[in-house]
Order: C-alpha cells, then sequence, then structure tokens
C-alpha cells in the first residue's frame, strides 16, 4: 500500500512524475484531514451497521483512526511519496496500522463520495465560523452606533451630500447588510449540509449500504437523492463563493468609506494607531491598510467565484477531475474572509469621530430644500411643483449668493428650524433618520442580533 497509488491494479506501470506533479491536490487538501478522519469514522460505522465488518475489524480501523487523528494533531504524521492527498495518505497510514482491518475500509467507498463529503464537512463548519464573525462585525457596528443617535453628517447620493442623517443610521445601515450576508452564508451552509457518502463513485453499490446511518453520525440534515448528482454536485461550492464574494464586497464598502472619512478632505474620523501603519518616506502619513486592502481583496474574491463557475460550466455528468479545481479558490476565499472579519472589526470599533467636522458639514442650507418642499406638501402643494419652486430658490441662491433660508421664507412663506439636528428632528417616518426611529431600530436589530447568536450555537 505504501509504495503503490489506491488504483495500482489497472496498471503495470506507476504515474510519471511528470502526471504526480500535476495532479497532486495534497499540497492544498491535506487540512482536510480532521474532516477525513470523521467521514471515515462514520463510514466504518455504516459498514458495521450493515454488516459488512465485523465488530473486531471496526474496533482496529476505530482505533487506527484515533491514532491518525493524534498524529495529525501533534504535527507528528509523516506522509509517503504516493501520498496523492489528504484521503489516500489517511487510508495508507490507517492500513499500517489495522493491517487487513485496514484493507476493508474503503468497502463500497469511492474517492467520489469521500472527497464530496469531506469537503461538506469542512464548508459546514467554515461557514458558521464565518457567520459567527460576521455578526460579530455587525455587533461592533451596532455598539458604536447606540451613542450616535443625535450626532448629524450629510447622507449622500452620488457622493453629493443630498440630507442630513445621524452617524447610527449611517453605521447601522452597514449593519443590515451584514446580516443579510449572514443570512446567504446560513443558506450556503443549508445546501451543504447533505451527506452524499454512501453514492460509491456515481452508481451506488451492490452492497447493503446504509447512508442513513453515516449521514446521523456527521449530523448531516439530509441524504443525497441521487448517486450521480451526489458525487458531482458542487453547486454547496459555488454558493459558498458567492456568499463570501458578497461579503467580500460588503466589506470593501466598508473600506472604501473609511478611506474617505480619514482624508484630509473629510476629516470625519481619525484613525487609531493600533489599526493603520505609517509611511516609510512620510513622517505624517498615518495609513488606512486595513481599509484599503478589504477594498483591494474583495477583487480576489470576485475572481475565485467567477473563475470556479468556469470551471463547473462545461462539465458532463457524473465526477470529472476538474472538481478538484474546487479547494484552492474555496479554501482561499475562506481565509481571506476569515482574516479580514475581525481587521475591520478592530477598525471601525476604534475609529475616533470628529463630530464637530461631520456637523459642520451636515449644516449645509441646501440639504433642507427637501423639507422646504414637503412643507408645501403639507400645505396641499402637487410635489413636482413644489419641487420645482425649491429648485428654483436653490439655482437663485447658488447664483446671486443670496441666503437660501431668507429666499425660502420670503418667496414661499417657509421658515423651519435651520441646522441637522433640526432637521432630523422632523423625520419621523418609520426606518429614516430621524432619532425616534433610529431608537427603535435599534432596539429591533439588538434583538436581531441576539436571536442570530442563538441560531449560530444551535
Amino acid at each position: 500500500m505504501s509504495s503503490q497509488p489506491l488504483w495500482h491494479g489497472r496498471f503495470e506501470a506507476g504515474p510519471s512524475p511528470e502526471l504526480t506533479a500535476f495532479s497532486e491536490s495534497l499540497s492544498f487538501d491535506r487540512r482536510l484531514w480532521a474532516d477525513d478522519i470523521a467521514g471515515s469514522r462514520a463510514h466504518v460505522a455504516g459498514l458495521e451497521s450493515a454488516g459488512l465488518l465485523s465488530t473486531a475489524d471496526a474496533d482496529a480501523l476505530r482505533a487506527a483512526l484515533d491514532t491518525v487523528h493524534a498524529e495529525f494533531a501533534a504535527g507528528a504524521f509523516l506522509f509517503a511519496p504516493t501520498d496523492e492527498d489528504i484521503h489516500t495518505a489517511v487510508e495508507r497510514r490507517v492500513t499500517e496500522l489495522a493491517g487487513d482491518a485496514g484493507a476493508r475500509i474503503h468497502t463500497g467507498r469511492s474517492r467520489n463520495d469521500q472527497v464530496a463529503t469531506d469537503l461538506r464537512l469542512f464548508v459546514r463548519r467554515e461557514l458558521r465560523s464565518i457567520g459567527g464573525a460576521t455578526l460579530e462585525l455587525a455587533a461592533v457596528l451596532l455598539d458604536r452606533a447606540e451613542p450616535e443617535i443625535e450626532t448629524p453628517l450629510p447622507g449622500f447620493t452620488h457622493l453629493q451630500a443630498a440630507q442630513p442623517v445621524s452617524l447610527a443610521h449611517h453605521l447601522m445601515a452597514h449593519a443590515h447588510g451584514l446580516l443579510r450576508d449572514l443570512d446567504r452564508l446560513s443558506d450556503a451552509l443549508r445546501r451543504a449540509d447533505v451527506s452524499p457518502l454512501g453514492a460509491g463513485a456515481l452508481g451506488g453499490s451492490t452492497l447493503p449500504l446504509r447512508p442513513e446511518v453515516t449521514a446521523d453520525a456527521l449530523g448531516f440534515a439530509a441524504i443525497f437523492s441521487n448517486s450521480m448528482d451526489a458525487v458531482s454536485d458542487r453547486d454547496f461550492v459555488a454558493d459558498a463563493l458567492y456568499a463570501l464574494a458578497m461579503l467580500g464586497v460588503r466589506l470593501s464598502k466598508m473600506g472604501e468609506e473609511v478611506v474617505l472619512w480619514t482624508s484630509d478632505g473629510f476629516g470625519w474620523a481619525r484613525l487609531d494607531e493600533s489599526w493603520s501603519t505609517g509611511s516609510s518616506m512620510l513622517p505624517q502619513k498615518k495609513n488606512p491598510d486595513i481599509a484599503e486592502l478589504a477594498r483591494g481583496k474583495s477583487g480576489r474574491l470576485l475572481g475565485a467565484l467567477s473563475g470556479f463557475l468556469a470551471t463547473l460550466k462545461g462539465l458532463p455528468l457524473a465526477y470529472n477531475r476538474d472538481l478538484q479545481e474546487d479547494k484552492e479558490p474555496l479554501f482561499d476565499s475562506l481565509d481571506q474572509v476569515a482574516r479580514a472579519l475581525p481587521a475591520v472589526a478592530g477598525l471601525y470599533r476604534t475609529l475616533q469621530w470628529d463630530r464637530a467636522r461631520m456637523s459642520a458639514a451636515a449644516d449645509n442650507p441646501y440639504l433642507l430644500a427637501i423639507d422646504v418642499a414637503e412643507a408645501l406638501v403639507l400645505r396641499g402643494e402637487p410635489f413636482r411643483r413644489a419641487h420645482a419652486r425649491v429648485a428654483a430658490l436653490v439655482r437663485q441662491s447658488l447664483e446671486s449668493g443670496a441666503d437660501f433660508p431668507a429666499l425660502c421664507r420670503d418667496h414661499l412663506d417657509v421658515q423651519l428650524d435651520p441646522g441637522a439636528p433640526a432637521a432630523l428632528l422632523r423625520r419621523r417616518s418609520p426606518g429614516g433618520a430621524g432619532p425616534l426611529a433610529v431608537q427603535a431600530q435599534t432596539q429591533a436589530l439588538r434583538a436581531r442580533l441576539e436571536a442570530e447568536r442563538a441560531r449560530l450555537k444551535d
């Protein structure tokens, strides 16, 4: 076993070095070792339950798998030159330890359903971890938002100041987006939670396998219905990559905002020294590296998704070796997002707000133009007519330098309390930027975060 590949019986000669170098996956799939051992334990239980393994052989295999697990955990596992992938390595070592019993471990199993099982176990665990980190970032935003319900700043459309909102409302907009990302992660996790073990190479087995036993042992929520689909399906990988790419886009947008807000042109926030870097040449610089990397790595995540979809698009049923290309983009995407989430959380947790500059920017009198138009609407004037009349006064003010609120008072008989705080108080619509609505939003968001935390623990 140690000197031959698993499929050696069909071939007289061993694989060429070039074939081995091109096709090996051990260099990256070794991180699935715990999942492969868990899947093998469940497979042993299923074979024993079906009467295909004696209790003595099953016990020998379980003992060998425990030893292999301990070797991996201690960093003491020794790979052999013929270990093509992690599945080969584990089976080789189990056979070395268990003898004849080890030669029975692959009964009724193909690497096709074995690989799919391992990857589903891995995705299920990793997406839960990413979901927890996503939830924590949303909690950071809420924690920073709650004291800022009455802190005004301009809200933007087209990156141009539109109307006053509160800093709390702005931060919670990102938190709501992160909760949608969490929903996507949960959907991907649900679709990954199906056991393919027992599907064999593609058509099942003549042996009396019991897929329900292995699925139950591994905690899967469902069992495959079609063996060909079970071994060829990588939709769950694409789903995970999509959810991760969308989350990366969210982090990119948040990073872009930090870059803008901490720039000299805005000056609305200052970076903490522990969450920023300096310049090798310019002594005065404090650079938002976390924000920029969050923005930059989103392209990497998008590339992983689009590249993997291109891999899938021309594959006939059932298994094809092309599917080996599922792991590297998935592993990299998970790693990048797992690092980005706590970094962005720390960045937002430590940002120092310049509330005076925010408020000054929000006190632009033209940001009250919509308030004036809506005041006319409350008198019964059609909105389009009110909009045109107010727009004409904006133009007159800009061209002549006349005070815009004075023009509104003189020409429209509308005099509103000036300033951004008063503008916020006038906003009473549900879900809007007014203090009462934002207070209700914080309470609802806090309850949602607690519910999501409880769900992730289940």
